[in-house]
């Protein structure tokens, strides 16, 4: 399998996980509270990875190295919390569609002003309609997806 095809596959899995995510970040949520909810999974998933990348490298050399980068590099985990925290407060009052739905549209513009303008060291990439429209639609249609 190509480099494309396999960054094609592991994408959509991303997008199954995301509204797993979703579901089961809301449930938890709801049984322990939105906080207790973020910081557990948090620090299960932090464990899981230092565990994982120390069995798989046999090393923390990656770790050490990550503090010699520039700071705005090491604010990636705490959008991602951002993104969790949202999704387990959203999730259950707006449905888990319209909270992927919403969280990918907003994600779209990101990626194209990202993109557009090369920001954080990202190749430009023109902004051609196609590409607009594409982002349009799917913000109509999370838009549509809050109508229950």
């Amino acid at each position: 399998m190509s480099g494309g095809a396999l960054a094609t596959v592991l994408a959509v899995a991303a997008g199954l996980a995301g509204s797993i995510q979703v579901a089961v970040m809301s449930r938890l949520g709801e049984r322990i509270g939105v906080g207790e909810a973020l910081g557990f999974s948090t620090l299960l998933t932090a464990a899981v990875a230092f565990v994982g990348l120390l069995v798989v490298k046999r090393s923390v050399t990656g770790y050490e190295r990550a503090l010699h980068q520039p700071l705005w590099m090491l604010t990636g985990g705490l959008f991602g919390l951002l993104i969790v925290f949202t999704v387990t407060y959203a999730g259950p009052r707006i449905g888990v569609t319209a909270t992927v739905g919403i969280l990918i549209a907003g994600q779209l513009v990101m990626g194209a002003a990202i993109d557009r303008w090369g920001l954080f060291g990202s190749q430009q990439i023109a902004l051609h309609w196609p590409r607009v429209l594409g982002i349009f639609l799917l913000a109509g249609g999370a838009a549509l997806s809050l109508k229950k």
